[in-house]
């Protein structure tokens, strides 16, 4: 095994829903991380408590469960916690999470401790840090909880949108730990960016609540004026992590608006691309 690849334990499991959960991992001492990085986690299902508790033929033991599957995830905790937070969705047919939805606490999964990924709020260069929008769906929120507890990332903006996208509110998790995050984390810098939460819910009516895809809500105005802040090629950085579509439908809308992608340092946009 190499030496990057560290066994790390499961300390707790929390289920938003049949579909979405989260997970804790013990942190291995020399694991650094950026905030909005992603790392690499190995699971092999036969090691799981929930198929050694199960009943399952010699065949499928020796052939599918017991082998190692690797998958990208984007770490949710801080880079100075002392664990490590994971947000994942069940896809029923999938190789890993199909699997991964069965943790408990005590499992063993493998974690390799080289970090990876750009989304990040370093890369920016120009324009200089002042408003910063936060554009998620699903477990693409997990990067930005990352970011807002990096003190640094309440120093460096005025103003931070993080507009969260669910199909119900049954899918939007972590909203206790997103209306806490101005009195934990902003309270602790001189001067903090101040925090404007837009949940949006896109398969159910929720009174008070947007409703629209984030191209639509952007391309009609409707997210700038619930912000109350307008995007500004000289003063805006946008960032946009969850599905595919939403990404590259929301980049365009985005560039229709004015704004560019960030390259080299340059630039309003910024996506991660390891889906």
């Amino acid at each position: 095994m190499s030496d990057n690849i560290q066994t790390v334990t499961v300390l707790s499991k929390t289920t938003w829903t049949p579909n979405l959960f989260s997970f804790t991992v013990g942190r291995p001492d020399s694991f650094k991380f950026t905030a909005g990085q992603f790392v690499r986690l190995g699971v092999n299902p036969s090691q799981l408590k929930y198929y050694q508790q199960t009943e399952i033929s010699d065949d499928t033991a020796d052939t599918a469960l017991n082998e190692y599957v690797f998958r990208a995830y984007s770490i949710v905790s801080s880079p100075f916690d002392e664990v490590i937070e994971f947000f994942s969705i069940v896809i029923p047919d999938g190789a890993f999470t199909s699997q991964l939805q069965h943790l408990q606490v005590g499992d063993e999964l493998l974690l390799n401790t080289i970090p990876f990924g750009f989304l990040t709020l370093a890369r920016y260069q120009k324009p200089l840090p002042k408003d910063l929008w936060l554009l998620a769906t699903g477990t693409g929120l997990a990067p930005f909880l990352s970011m807002l507890q990096d003190l640094k990332t309440w120093e460096d903006y005025e103003h931070i949108v993080l507009a969260y996208s669910a199909r119900s509110t049954e899918e939007l998790a972590y909203v206790e730990k997103i209306e806490s995050l101005q009195e934990d984390f902003g309270t602790l810098v001189d001067n903090p960016a101040k925090l404007i939460f837009i949940p949006i819910v896109t398969r159910e009516p929720v009174e008070g609540t947007l409703s629209e895809r984030l191209p639509k809500l952007l391309l009609e105005g409707t997210l700038q004026a619930r912000a109350g802040i307008e995007l500004d090629i000289d003063t805006t950085h946008v960032m946009l992590c969850g599905n595919p579509d939403m990404v590259e439908d929301t980049k365009e809308a985005l560039k229709t608006l004015g704004l560019v992608m960030n390259r080299r340092g340059e630039g309003n946009i910024a996506v991660e691309n390891y889906w």
